[in-house]
């Protein structure tokens, strides 16, 4: 039950990160609203049977920590486009990549955190039993990603 906690943890990070991304980074990309724009999110509010009262809490959440999170995001997305600026640039001079990683790096130690801490919030509005099913669907879904099926061989490569 430990193991499948830690998974559904995980995932529910990987989720929310990208409702909190998408909502960030692409404005107008998405209509509507809510769930909908993290298809895992919605996928596990499908499955998880979620109540109304639950999804509007789930927002609520969301709203609350976006102003925490935005700053974060614009953050990787500006050094992510100077990095870019400087492969442009001409030769590659690691003395200048070094330093816009570093900071990349403290960003992203700086958005896992608010992540976690997002997912608690999230994981509390759950009752036990969806945070059982939350559990063996994220170690389903770990167990998929960890043992993807062999590629059959009419599916192979051809060779030229």
């Amino acid at each position: 039950m430990k193991a499948g906690f830690k998974w559904a943890l995980a995932a529910l990070t990987l989720s929310v990160a990208t409702v909190v991304a998408v909502s960030q980074t692409a404005p107008g990309h998405w209509h509507g609203g809510g769930m909908a724009r993290d298809p895992m999110l919605g996928m596990f509010a499908r499955q998880l049977d979620l109540t109304a009262q639950q999804r509007t809490q789930i927002h609520q959440i969301l709203a609350k920590e976006k102003p925490l999170v935005q700053p974060l995001m614009e953050q990787m997305a500006q050094t992510r486009y100077q990095i870019a600026q400087l492969a442009l640039s001409g030769p590659y001079d690691e003395s200048q990549v070094r330093p816009l990683a570093s900071q990349q790096s403290q960003t992203m130690q700086d958005l896992i955190v608010q992540r976690a801490r997002i997912e608690s919030e999230l994981i509390q509005v759950l009752t036990p039993d969806q945070k059982t099913k939350l559990g063996q669907l994220l170690a389903s879904r770990q167990q998929k990603l960890m043992n993807p099926p062999a590629q059959a061989p009419s599916q192979a490569t051809p060779n030229p």
